[in-house]
């Protein structure tokens, strides 16, 4: 009986479970298309590309969407068994309701394992691979990689070996049109030359090879550092500024470079990165040592010197005073910069980390939610579809509004990585198990309050307890 209930119970929630998944995948893809179809639109690319486009952001979606479907799924399924009074009939044949929850607990078990692979693996490369495809794309138009209130670093494909670094306060990429305009041109490294401008404009020539920025209100400044007391400026009210050998055709190939962000990484690639940075922090602590004992060993004899009293007060310092204090500024800068050093290292440690551990805890998630939705459809069952998206939606947001805060609390050093990205799986699934053991009690009905089965179990627990303890 046992294996026909698993099979019915497992069939039950196949159907909800597919219709979840495309529902809440779609909706995440429309959410993507509607964002970057203004910086695709009007740039002439072949439909196949704007296709591997979407098609690279999908697995991004899934990692969140799947276990979101799942807990769809259970609410659903569960709900619609206490409506049509299955859940009565099975109690009235002597099935333990909890019972219910094993086959269940296997099937997110595999779910969990095949996303924690899918989450390493799939999702790393694919977003690797949308990257690199978004900088060929970027081609057809700057302002498409232009970020704002950033310095974007534009190299011309020649072999001019001339480079630019432009910051625009707002970037409008249907237009081309930017604010606030700083370009920077880094090309001769013995002469500075620095354009500012109010507004301009990004286009291309004729030939579609070369960028022309189209300045107003602004000046140039150039400073040559062989000879820094010359110094340049000429201000404009419209400047056409040309940097030659940036094309406007598409050339897939993948040439971005081969740099991958956080999320671009697998979880071997996070592990080594992060041992790399911990071994330059321990270099950076070692040094802010070496720097502190080298400043005690320089200013403490200093400092014990005193000047004879018959000495002139005329202000002057005694010229071993003067070394003593000129050593003790530039190591505590030094001493600044290390600290600094190892800080920032820390930070970027625990970003690190948060992505490894947040690849796990997304994947858990799917058994989490089996956890949470059962005991939650069986006691409040029979709300129809609306309390399956009520409820589904107050714990997609309190599950992701934790990860968010998590991360963010982790990447302030606030609280540990691990802590952050497994604190909210942890409380649901206490909550989980707690609504679990209220389960299948005839003292345990719809009319009674979460908080009355909660304190239940903890009598039964206790009792449990003492029975042992006897």
């Amino acid at each position: 009986m046992m294996r026909i209930l698993t099979r019915y119970l497992l069939r039950a929630h196949l159907g909800p479970l597919v219709f979840a998944f495309v529902a809440l995948t779609g909706v995440v893809l429309i959410n993507t298309l509607a964002k970057r179809l203004a910086e695709l639109a009007g740039k002439g690319l072949p439909v196949d590309v704007i296709l591997e486009f979407f098609v690279l952001a999908l697995p991004a979606a899934v990692a969140l969407t799947f276990p979101m479907a799942v807990l769809v799924a259970v609410l659903y399924t569960f709900s619609t068994f206490t409506a049509e009074n299955e859940i009565m009939a099975l109690k009235a044949s002597g099935v333990d309701l909890r019972r219910l929850l094993a086959p269940l607990l296997v099937a997110a078990t595999i779910i969990t394992g095949v996303m924690i692979w899918f989450n390493d693996r799939v999702l790393p490369e694919s977003n690797f691979k949308w990257s690199q495809l978004y900088l060929d794309i970027a081609r057809k138009t700057p302002t498409l990689i232009l970020a704002p209130q950033t310095l974007n670093r534009i190299a011309p494909s020649n072999a001019t070996g001339q480079v630019f670094y432009m910051r625009a306060a707002r970037v409008e990429p249907g237009t081309n049109r930017l604010w606030d305009v700083s370009i920077y041109d880094v090309t001769n490294p013995s002469t500075v030359r620095t354009i500012y401008a109010d507004s301009g404009r990004a286009l291309f020539n004729r030939a579609q090879t070369d960028l022309v920025m189209r300045l107003f209100d602004g000046h140039m400044r150039e400073v040559s550092l062989d000879d820094p007391r010359v110094f340049r400026r000429i201000d404009f009210k419209e400047q056409r500024f040309g940097i030659p050998g940036v094309g406007n055709l598409l050339q897939v190939d993948g040439s971005g470079g081969s740099y991958r962000g956080d999320r671009e990484m697998t979880i071997g690639m996070l592990a080594a990165h992060v041992d790399t940075l911990a071994r330059d922090r321990r270099e950076s602590l070692r040094r802010v040592r070496e720097v502190a004992s080298r400043d005690l060993a320089l200013v403490l004899p200093g400092a014990k010197r005193e000047t004879p009293k018959d000495a002139p007060s005329s202000g002057i310092i005694s010229p071993e005073l003067g070394d003593a204090r000129e050593r003790a500024r530039r190591a505590a800068d030094e001493l600044q910069a290390s600290r600094r050093r190892a800080a920032d290292l820390e930070r970027e440690i625990h970003d690190y980390q948060v992505e490894i551990h947040k690849k796990y805890s997304i994947a858990v998630a799917s058994l989490v939610f089996v956890l949470v939705g059962v005991p939650l459809a069986l006691r409040f069952g029979g709300g129809g579809i609306g309390m399956v998206i009520a409820t589904s939606m107050v714990i997609f947001s309190v599950y992701y509004v934790g990860l968010i805060g998590g991360e963010s609390l982790a990447g302030r050093g606030l609280v540990k990585p691990w802590a952050a990205m497994w604190i909210v799986n942890a409380l649901m699934t206490i909550v989980g198990v707690f609504g679990m053991a209220t389960v299948g009690r005839e003292t345990s009905t719809a009319r009674n309050s979460t908080w009355d089965g909660i304190m239940q179990a903890l009598r039964d627990f206790g009792a449990r307890r003492q029975k042992v303890q006897a």
